[in-house]
């Protein structure tokens, strides 16, 4: 970037160490460069998904991986931000990590081998499956009430939901659109979704929402 620190996160701790079985001795000691909020600066991994398990939304994301698509990274790091339950990947158990940042290391991240079994895991513990694709009957996201406990489905970049996945969707939603283009991308219709599950739900006037927020460096 142009503008900004020229480095990432903080040196070592000045002064006395804190106390606490969350922090971590080497990065007490060596500086925390890691793209965490600083909240969680000097923290063990152990402790940060700890902490994000207490305040998790009730919201999940699924993406089928049939052609590993590049996008899943992404969603995956957008579902970090938001706080989401867990994410499921579908179809083969490999997928792109690149985009996801390393946020995998702190999200509940799930295999399926097939839209059935997942539909049929979130189904036993009352959690709606919506798909999200631009298909006729499907209802716009701009007006749909979703469930608190939900799991947003995504399909594949270019062919959408499989026929598969649509069947076993309780319902569908679209983004509606005004340009020329017949869809938008994967991994930007994924952060529409779930912020619009956030504009619903969430407590945005808590403690537990920050752009950046009150650390251990303030």
């Amino acid at each position: 970037m142009p503008h900004g620190p020229p480095e990432v996160g903080v040196g070592p701790w000045p002064g006395p160490w804190p106390e606490g079985e969350q922090y971590d001795a080497r990065l007490l000691a060596e500086g925390d460069r890691r793209n965490v909020v600083d909240r969680y600066r000097y923290w063990t991994m152990e402790a940060i998904v700890a902490d994000l398990d207490r305040r998790r939304h009730g919201f999940h994301v699924a993406i089928e991986n049939w052609q590993h698509d590049f996008n899943i990274g992404t969603i995956v790091r957008t579902a970090n931000a938001f706080l989401a339950a867990e994410v499921h990947i579908i179809g083969n158990r490999r997928w792109n990590r690149r985009g996801a940042m390393v946020t995998d290391r702190y999200q509940h991240v799930r295999h399926h081998p097939s839209v059935s079994e997942l539909a049929d895991d979130l189904h036993a513990r009352g959690v709606t499956l919506l798909g999200i694709d631009n298909l006729p009957g499907s209802e716009p996201i701009e007006t749909l009430a979703l469930p608190r406990d939900v799991c947003l489905l995504f399909g594949q970049e270019g062919p959408g939901l499989s026929e598969a996945a649509r069947l076993a969707c309780d319902g569908t939603f679209s983004i509606t659109q005004f340009g020329s283009t017949r869809s938008i991308n994967a991994s930007a219709a994924a952060a529409i979704a779930m912020h619009t599950w956030i504009r619903q739900h969430a407590d945005l006037d808590g403690e537990h929402s920050w752009l950046g927020g009150p650390g251990a460096t303030s």
